[in-house]
């Protein structure tokens, strides 16, 4: 005779089955040892990961248990994603163009070591050099860690020259070692401290999050890298943002709404006085020091400013 359960004990049967396929599935992420390393783990952190790694390291900790995390030098990580040695991994545009690997793009993460802004990908010369265009260094030597990248570039204007790969500390090779180079600047200070110019920019790059095509594929990867997608955009979107409270007299409440932009909708609600309303309202840093004294000066009263760790449009 078969055991039958009941409804209820095949609901939490079906629980255990799914939990039991579910044990043991891991996300490898593959995240940027290096100059990017620190910027990248106040991001997740933002998010609501925490990692913790010794200096000798490349296996992080993370208070996640579905998450494998390894530091790799983001060169490397679209072509160890390509090859399913893990499954996602954040690394920046131009390491994804130069390796030519096949991954899928998930999001875009508009950080880096010192600022929001993009990196630039720079053919340079030294100031005293007679180059002026690419088609000038016909013949000549140019050093650089984008082999690839650099060489398509020279054959899409025509160029015949020596591309040789550098370990780094580009910049004192020129011009005694090397006509030109060819790197990544994302201020542009090291090259004028090395008296170097910028002759033309082959690419601009941002830190992207991509996944292979395999993890794509599998239903429990793919949602997991989607949430994260969802929470780091989420504090990239929260990096310059701050929330603003007040109290306000309802006689002053007009008078005080007309000072915030005038995108900004915010929050109002009824406080135990009838004559007095709370309101809320996310704000840019920038906006925020302006108007705190002119809100007090309208009325306003109880101004709290705090950050933002996510805000998920």
């Amino acid at each position: 005779m078969s055991l039958r359960f009941s409804p209820r004990a095949e609901r939490f049967r079906e629980v255990l089955r799914q939990s039991s396929k579910l044990l043991g599935m891991k996300l490898k992420l593959g995240l940027p040892k290096g100059s990017l390393q620190e910027a990248t783990f106040a991001l997740f952190q933002k998010a609501g990961y925490t990692f913790k790694v010794s200096s000798r390291s490349y296996q992080p900790v993370v208070d996640d248990e579905t998450i494998e995390p390894i530091l790799l030098r983001p060169q490397e990580i679209p072509t160890y994603i390509e090859q399913g040695v893990i499954d996602a991994g954040l690394t920046g545009k131009d390491w994804i163009a130069d390796s030519g690997a096949k991954v899928h793009e998930i999001c875009e993460l508009r950080y880096s070591k010192l600022t929001s802004n993009p990196i630039r990908i720079v053919l340079a010369v030294h100031n005293d050099s007679a180059v002026q265009s690419v088609r000038d260094l016909e013949g000549k030597c140019i050093a650089t860690e984008y082999v690839r990248l650099t060489k398509r570039y020279l054959e899409e204007h025509g160029v015949n020259a020596l591309v040789e790969f550098s370990w780094g500390a580009d910049e004192v090779k020129v011009p005694t070692l090397v006509e030109a180079i060819v790197v990544n600047t994302e201020t542009g200070n090291s090259l004028r401290a090395h008296n170097l110019r910028i002759v033309d920019t082959l690419l601009t790059s941002t830190t992207r999050l991509v996944a292979s095509d395999a993890a794509m594929a599998d239903e429990w990867k793919r949602t997991k890298i989607e949430s994260l997608q969802i929470l780091l955009t989420g504090a990239m979107n929260a990096t310059k943002l701050v929330g603003l409270k007040m109290n306000m007299p309802r006689e002053k409440q007009d008078e005080i709404l007309s000072l915030l932009p005038s995108l900004k909708n915010p929050t109002l609600s009824n406080l135990a006085d009838p004559a007095w309303l709370a309101a809320e309202v996310i704000l840019s840093e920038t906006e925020v020091r302006e108007l705190i004294p002119a809100l007090k000066r309208a009325g306003a009263t109880g101004l709290v400013e705090y950050p933002l760790n996510k805000v998920i449009y």
